[in-house]
């Protein structure tokens, strides 16, 4: 896909409406799930950006709609960010001063590892590998910027 795109300012970068495609691949099973939605970064009271994804996600043929909401709070420099579940635990550090990210993020006894990748201003990559007793899983998500005036993806007309 390409070099790594740096990001100097990243609340900047993230803030405003991202169109979703999220793969769901169960490797203990072959089972393929997908989510085709919207992310949208608005501002968060004190500082930061608050994360509301919203869409629709296929699982074995039956579609539902699913959300959820993160909280991405002001790093230790303005390439990172801190993100937190709506809750305000913690999920993971994110620094994408040099485009790319590693972050764990252990659930129980299973452990999430994310790959952030910035592909450009207007693209970026998370794969997150879980591994452990009770998951086998990868999910891909791309995120595309939508434009000023384009409307975003519909919750009700998954992507087959």
């Amino acid at each position: 896909m390409g070099e790594f795109w740096p990001v100097a300012d990243l609340l900047t970068y993230l803030a405003g409406s991202w169109r979703v495609e999220r793969a769901v691949r169960d490797l203990a099973n072959g089972a393929e799930g997908r989510f085709t939605g919207t992310t949208v970064f608005g501002p968060l009271e004190g500082a930061g950006l608050l994360h509301q994804e919203s869409g629709t996600f296929v699982w074995q043929g039956v579609a539902r709609p699913a959300e959820r909401t993160l909280r991405f709070l002001p790093g230790p420099n303005p390439g990172s960010v801190l993100v937190r579940f709506s809750d305000g635990r913690p999920f993971h550090d994110l620094d994408l001063t040099t485009g790319r990210h590693v972050a764990d993020h252990p659930c129980s006894a299973d452990l999430y590892r994310g790959e952030f990748t910035v592909y450009g201003e207007d693209r970026w990559r998370t794969v997150w590998r879980v591994g452990g007793p009770t998951k086998d899983l990868t999910l891909t998500t791309d995120y595309t910027r939508v434009a000023p005036g384009q409307p975003p993806i519909s919750r009700l007309s998954p992507k087959s």
